[in-house]
């Protein structure tokens, strides 16, 4: 299954912004900033990604219930949805 590219551009968008955040969170540790400001700063680097991939899979989600494939098929796609959405959990 392919991730649409209106999907892919977002999620590109997302990992950028925490690439970014991790970055500077390697720059705060090298500066040697407080404990509590390092994890603040994770924390967000932590959602930011967690919404690229839920974006991912909520895109594939989409596509599996859009699909005109038979039973079968559809079943197995969600299923394989529903694992990859609770590996990001």
């Amino acid at each position: 299954m392919q991730i649409e590219p209106d999907t892919v551009g977002d999620a590109v968008r997302r990992l950028r912004r925490a690439e970014g955040q991790i970055r500077g969170v390697i720059a705060m540790l090298e500066a040697g900033r407080d404990c509590a400001d390092v994890v603040t700063q994770l924390a967000a680097v932590s959602r930011a990604l967690d919404r690229a991939g839920f974006k991912i899979v909520a895109s594939g989600l989409q596509q599996c219930m859009d699909a005109k494939s038979d039973g079968d098929d559809q079943k197995a796609n969600l299923a394989q949805m529903e694992k990859l959405f609770l590996s990001l959990a």
